[in-house]
């Protein structure tokens, strides 16, 4: 049993580990690549784009993990959790603002990212938990559709840029970015970890299959919501033209869109928990050892190449293929110095502080 344990969190780890390299070489290769020439073909990148394009995945992955990993502590510890939940997600909320802090480029105070995001949910899991596999799952599709409603209701743009989801000047103000408007907001992104909560509790029983029925569910709603689109006008501001569009980047999200994403990393959660359940994954295991300082790595790349890179003239500043190379070389380092780290247990990084503030 304890084997098992472990290895299970060596699989989630590994999970974390592919999150936060999908999220690092997205935002490196939108910051640093210069872009296509006026007059060149963006298929003359193509690797580039390709490898940039698995990034979409990051932040779901990030989410629903924090659903599983909330669902696994609940069950570790069903005395006292509650306590330990809020401040968990308190601490969450604080990195979240402390990342606001450190790149005024990308956020406003008003700004709700995936750790707000994340934050948030596990502080109010201490009601969720109390919910059936049934009642999450139904709890998450309100909430899906609830944003399409609320999208509509205060009349969100179709696509949301930058400037509007740290703009906090109007009408809600910073409760309109948090709900609604900003990068991750609560209204669809706590689906996503209530999704999670649910695929938690499979992976403690070794229900494996029921977490890709899941995931196949989400799939073919937000698929068959997408094919279906032909009776909506995707191009107006309506409700049903809201729900399914699928769009270049995901700022609104749709239900589509929240759908196809949760779904393909709900098949990938059971994939690797049951291999990870059949063939347990080493705790030296590059992925793991990036997992156990995902928190740490989110927090340190983004100020590094958002910010640091203006002033000496890197942001957007190299070709496809040096950016590439960039994305290799800091990879590497960041396995290397976690393979170091792990010796000591982590000991200073984000992950260890949450630990030590939230119990």
């Amino acid at each position: 049993m304890a084997t098992a344990a472990t290895s299970r969190m060596c699989g989630l780890d590994a999970l974390r580990g592919i999150a936060v390299f999908l999220m690092i070489e997205q935002h490196m290769g939108v910051w640093l690549w210069q872009g296509v020439a006026r007059g060149g073909a963006l298929a003359a990148a193509w690797p580039l784009v390709a490898f940039n394009a698995l990034g979409g995945g990051a932040a779901p992955m990030f989410i629903t993990l924090a659903g599983v990993g909330t669902a696994l502590l609940v069950r570790s510890r069903p005395q006292g959790v509650d306590g330990v939940l809020v401040r968990r997600g308190l601490v969450l909320l604080a990195l979240g603002y402390l990342l606001t802090a450190m790149t005024p480029s990308w956020f406003s105070w008003g700004s709700w990212f995936v750790l707000h995001l994340m934050g948030f949910a596990m502080a109010t899991s201490a009601i969720w938990r109390r919910l059936s596999d049934a009642g999450l799952v139904v709890l998450a599709v309100v909430v899906a559709v609830g944003a399409i409603g609320v999208q509509t209701w205060i009349h969100t743009p179709l696509h949301l840029t930058n400037d509007l989801m740290r703009d906090g000047s109007r009408p809600g103000g910073v409760l309109r970015l948090a709900v609604a408007e900003s990068q991750f907001p609560i209204l669809p992104w706590l689906a996503p970890f209530l999704l999670g909560m649910v695929a938690g509790r499979a992976v403690a029983a070794g229900r494996f299959a029921s977490i890709a029925k899941l995931g196949v569910a989400a799939i073919v709603i937000g698929g068959g919501g997408w094919l279906a689109q032909r009776w909506f006008d995707p191009t107006r501001a309506s409700f049903g033209g809201r729900a399914f569009a699928i769009q270049l980047g995901f700022f609104p999200a749709s239900i589509a869109i929240v759908g196809l994403l949760v779904g393909g990393v709900l098949l990938v959660i059971a994939l690797v928990s049951w291999r990870d359940a059949t063939k347990p994954i080493a705790d030296r295991n590059p992925l793991v050892m990036l997992g156990r300082a995902s928190l740490t790595l989110l927090l340190l790349h983004v100020p590094l190449f958002r910010e640091a890179t203006r002033p000496i003239g890197l942001w957007h500043g190299m070709n496809a293929g040096a950016t590439l190379a960039m994305i290799a070389a800091f990879l590497m380092i960041a396995v290397a110095l976690a393979a170091q780290w792990q010796r000591i247990g982590y000991r200073g990084g984000a992950e260890w502080l949450l630990r030590k503030l939230g119990g």
